[in-house]
């Protein structure tokens, strides 16, 4: 299989560094631990629900795709210590570009409680603020997910109220530029 080097990926998709996390472009091999996230029923209960590898790639692939048509998107989350796929996260657009970009984070279930999340998507606020100079991030979290709310609550996102989220009531919480004050240690 032809796969690019790294360095052409990080061409279309930059890289952000924290103390112990790299946001990257994914790779074709990060698609095992990407499945199995997705395919666990716990770790896919407020991201859609759980999907098969086929659509698991698809999704992967999107999340690449989406840097080469908006400039925005979905990082694999990589533990620097050890090298390992540990979750995703992103600053991004859904269909239309907005004058704000929306984040979102997910972190295999195994290293849940390590404060991944709050870290990767602090570096993914700090990027949509400091390289794409947007006036605020958004995050989509269902009211039932009390780890995504405590993270939004960590990166000082404010509740704005329910919305529709494609036919669903879902929490819309926001953080706009002046409130966000990113961490020297990452976390």
């Amino acid at each position: 299989m032809l796969t690019p080097s790294d360095d052409l990926v990080a061409l279309v998709v930059p890289r952000v560094a924290t103390p112990r996390l790299l946001l990257r472009g994914f790779r074709a091999s990060d698609l095992d631990v990407f499945a199995a996230s997705f395919g666990d029923p716990v770790s896919a209960q407020f991201v859609g629900g759980v999907v098969d590898r086929r659509a698991a790639w698809r999704m992967l692939a999107t999340g690449v795709g989406l840097w080469t048509l908006t400039g925005t998107g979905w990082w694999a989350v990589e533990e620097v210590a050890t090298g390992e796929l540990v979750g995703t996260v992103g600053a991004f657009v859904r269909e239309a570009p907005t004058e704000w970009l929306e984040l979102g984070w997910t972190v295999v279930r195994s290293r849940w409680g390590q404060g991944i999340a709050r870290e990767a998507a602090r570096a993914a606020a700090s990027f949509a603020f400091d390289q794409r100079g947007v006036p605020r991030v958004i995050a989509h979290i269902d009211p039932q997910n009390v780890a995504s709310v405590r993270v939004s609550a960590h990166l000082g996102m404010t509740y704005e109220g329910e919305v529709d989220f494609y036919g669903e009531p879902t929490g819309r919480y926001s953080l706009a530029r002046d409130a966000h004050r990113p961490r020297r240690d990452g976390g």
